[in-house]
């Protein structure tokens, strides 16, 4: 029954937002109807190839079919998103406009009356300014795809960021974490696209690398071929992982071993002891902020994380979701690293994605709790990015100066 219930609303806004899009862009447009109902019948039919790829996948439907289905879908998501918006803003700046002409109009009219000099509008004129424009809107987009697909398929460039840490060890000044997140290993971001993520991270030789949550958008018999190079990570303290919310999705329970085998230890709302010397920080990791919704076992607790731990020492916090910054705050970390936003991705869900987490991209403060959250390694959905490049981010943990 949800099911049913689920498509009943996603049909009912898909012919929403299409009768929206096609009324506003071709009601002046010299094509028969029968046309204009053909593009609005494409755009719910675009909208629903993403839901179907993800219902063939988990039904175990996983071919060159599925992955062509895949890439239509979220490219043609990704259009009609920068359409859907441009027309939006297009509509409100000519509110108060056409809002200023019907006051004018009315003003005109009470002081004196038509006469026949009055000028007379030109309504071929205004048809065709109003088709310069929808099609100026469908040019633009179809531009920001373009360029978001080209931004979104480049290999991520390295974000260098030092982190003052109070208190921190000299044994441990210097220490780099290379953070990597947001993969979405899926049909559009396969294994040709993570090996090119492990050369670049293997060029940094971190000490540690950290693998924030949202690897995989599939099964491990569906893509653990495609996650298969991670293997091939390298560092001199241990690579770790923490579960993201799309694990969840994707088979949690089979992923964990899997990502284990590729030489990552899976911190389950735990944490480590990472030693140099005499001197020791802790690293912990929480399971997602909603692994509780999914698993009991699986509530993100990072005060459990702790347990054991000892009183006076350095915690970093590997949280994918950054609403763990409260939790964490409240536990006593000194920082916490996450992912989960992509920085918003492209536009214009890049100030969208600030009404759900408290920080959307980069190392902001709260209370004493430093907190980084990164743009993303990959992307999820269309494989678009506007505004917010995907990054392999190399922290430096270094002493605040006196």
């Amino acid at each position: 029954m949800n099911t049913v219930l689920f498509f009943i609303i996603f049909f009912a806004v898909s012919a929403l937002l299409a009768a929206y899009m096609t009324l506003r862009l071709f009601s002046q447009a010299a094509f028969r109807r029968i046309w204009k109902m053909a593009i609005a019948w494409a755009i719910v039919l675009i909208l629903f190839l993403p839901v179907f790829g993800i219902i063939l996948r988990r039904a175990g439907f996983y071919n060159t079919g599925i992955h062509l289905l895949s890439w239509i879908g979220d490219l043609g998501i990704g259009f009609l998103s920068f359409v859907f918006t441009y027309v939006v803003i297009r509509d409100l700046m000519w509110l108060p406009v056409g809002a200023y002409h019907k006051l004018k109009t009315r003003i005109l009219k009470s002081v004196r009356k038509k006469t026949v000099s009055d000028p007379v509008a030109n309504p071929s004129r205004r048809g065709f300014l109003i088709n310069s424009m929808n099609y100026g809107i469908l040019t633009t987009a179809a531009l920001s795809t373009g360029y978001g697909i080209a931004e979104a398929r480049r290999t991520p460039a390295i974000k260098a960021l030092p982190v003052a840490i109070p208190h921190l060890p000299q044994e441990f000044e210097g220490l780099r974490i290379a953070q990597i997140t947001d993969l979405h290993v899926s049909p559009t971001f396969g294994r040709s696209c993570v090996e090119k993520i492990v050369a670049k991270v293997n060029s940094l030789e971190a000490d540690i690398v950290a693998l924030t949550g949202d690897l995989v958008d599939g099964t491990v018999e569906q893509i653990g071929y495609d996650v298969a190079p991670l293997k091939q990570i390298r560092s001199t303290l241990g690579n770790y992982f923490v579960t993201g919310n799309h694990e969840y999705y994707s088979g949690v329970m089979e992923w964990i071993p899997q990502i284990e085998q590729l030489g990552f230890s899976v911190l389950l709302n735990e944490h480590r002891i990472i030693t140099r010397g005499r001197a020791g920080i802790l690293l912990a990791g929480v399971t997602d902020y909603s692994g509780g919704n999914f698993f009991a076992s699986h509530r993100s607790d990072p005060q459990k994380a702790l347990q054991a731990a000892p009183e006076k020492i350095i915690k970093i916090l590997l949280a994918h979701q950054p609403k763990s910054i409260f939790e964490a705050a409240r536990a006593g970390y000194d920082f916490q690293i996450s992912g989960h936003t992509h920085g918003g991705q492209f536009f214009p869900w890049n100030f969208i994605i600030g009404l759900l987490q408290p920080y959307v991209a980069g190392l902001h403060t709260y209370k004493n709790t430093q907190i980084y959250v990164s743009r993303g390694t990959g992307y999820w959905g269309p494989p678009v990015r506007l505004g917010s490049p995907s990054e392999i981010t190399l922290i430096k943990l270094l002493p605040v100066k006196q």
